[in-house]
């Protein structure tokens, strides 16, 4: 039977089914088949960078509620202790089971929580590339779901490159970059999210990252011209520090902006209007909700034009 597919490299297949799952997109009556060098994973939706194709058909198995998985905790978008059981039975690694009491709010990207089962905590150890990363959801922003982006942009840093985190969170972009940068600011306002980005720094036995507690406007005063590249991962309001970005970034130095979005290139007129002389690709991530994605610009200044790469 046809549908839609994604399409990725077959070693970085488990882990792209991973993401789907979480993300409640794995079309799990139709078995994965290879393509060559790469694998077609089916999928429920028909986001950017999918593609049609058949797959056999494989029998129906009863799944758990659609959650997020992040570290030892299970995160629900529904109100269901019934289906809180069932996730903490079927998953021996998850003590905690919460359901999300809204979307990410107030000036340090937080959400609420009530548990559901288990233990009562918001608290969480995770796992990613042999890195360690102590959370707490209810304090700090992390998504899990950018790992495999994450390793993207390791694969594209040169040695001793000097980065800025305009928006580093607990640390998942800085401890990931770590072993091939010269150094890196991780910049946060949130005082929760600088004490466990030390907290994974010392855990991950990291020494080149400088933690700054501040606000990310006043990096241009602080730094001007400085790095080689700067991560902007704030989704909802990043575009409006593109100035910013562009200020402390080098000549020919390099942009990540991570934005929600409704429309292929929403974003790319506002980023040539702040950073004339670049060239854009844009990336599909992941889907967020109807009608709505997470998208990257890659922004390499010095240049001109533009792409989309799905």
């Amino acid at each position: 039977m046809e549908t839609w597919a994604v399409r990725v490299k077959k070693l970085n297949g488990e882990t792209k089914r991973q993401e789907l799952i979480q993300d409640g997109t794995l079309d799990r009556t139709r078995r994965p088949k290879a393509d060559g060098s790469d694998l077609l994973i089916p999928v429920t939706g028909s986001p950017p960078g999918t593609e049609r194709a058949t797959f056999p058909e494989m029998e129906t198995r009863t799944t758990l509620p659609r959650h997020e998985q992040v570290g030892g905790i299970a995160i629900m978008q529904e109100h269901d202790p019934e289906g809180a059981e069932l996730i903490l039975a079927a998953r021996p690694s998850t003590h905690t089971v919460l359901c999300s009491d809204g979307a990410v709010e107030g000036e340090f990207r937080t959400k609420s929580y009530t548990v559901l089962a288990g233990t009562p905590t918001t608290r969480t150890l995770c796992t990613e590339y042999n890195h360690r990363f102590t959370v707490d959801l209810s304090s700090a922003y992390f998504s899990s779901r950018l790992a495999t982006e994450r390793q993207r942009i390791r694969e594209l840093q040169t040695e001793g490159e000097v980065i800025c985190d305009m928006f580093c969170g607990v640390g998942p972009f800085p401890i990931t970059f770590a072993d091939r940068a010269a150094w890196i600011l991780a910049c946060d306002k949130n005082p929760s999210a600088i004490h466990l980005l030390r907290e994974n720094l010392a855990a991950n036995h990291i020494r080149n990252v400088l933690p700054m507690l501040g606000d990310a406007r006043r990096l241009g005063e602080l730094f001007p011209g400085r790095f080689d590249r700067v991560m902007m991962n704030l989704p909802f309001i990043a575009h409006e520090f593109l100035s910013v970005a562009d200020q402390i970034t080098r000549a020919d130095g390099t942009i990540h902006l991570y934005a929600l979005q409704e429309k292929e290139g929403e974003y790319t007129d506002q980023i040539r209007s702040k950073i004339p002389d670049c060239t854009i690709t844009e990336r599909f991530l992941r889907s967020y909700s109807a009608g709505k994605w997470h998208a990257v610009y890659d922004i390499k200044k010095g240049q001109t034009g533009t792409n989309f790469v799905p």
